[in-house]
């Protein structure tokens, strides 16, 4: 059974630091590229950041540049997306996607807030 499962969100002030985590199961990791993806009510879903198969290639959307960092380890089966200097504008809930071949699979999603 595959399943992806988000934790890390919750309530930060602006400026602050979040790091979420996606902990995967049911499918060969290692071969999969992993994404962040994000949404707001009424808006549709938004590629944040993904990471290659091997680690070696990332990308990033430009709104998120030089502020988040996507990695992962694959010897836990989890990929990671370290955010920093939030902006009320990152508010939305987060998503973890792996996607190989014809495959695509989503998690539930972990809510973000930024507020002061």
């Amino acid at each position: 059974q595959v399943r992806l499962v988000e934790s890390g969100g919750g309530l930060v002030q602006p400026g602050g630091s979040l790091r979420l985590s996606c902990a995967a199961s049911g499918f060969t990791f290692s071969s999969y590229r992993m994404s962040w993806y994000r949404q707001v009510p009424g808006k549709e879903r938004d590629l944040v950041a993904f990471i290659s198969p091997s680690g070696g290639s990332t990308n990033y959307a430009d709104s998120v540049k030089g502020r988040f960092t996507i990695s992962r380890e694959d010897a836990k089966n989890t990929a990671y997306l370290q955010m920093n200097s939030l902006k009320p504008e990152d508010t939305a809930v987060y998503y973890c996607n792996a996607r190989g071949g014809f495959a695509s699979f989503w998690g539930q999603g972990t809510q973000v807030t930024v507020s002061s």
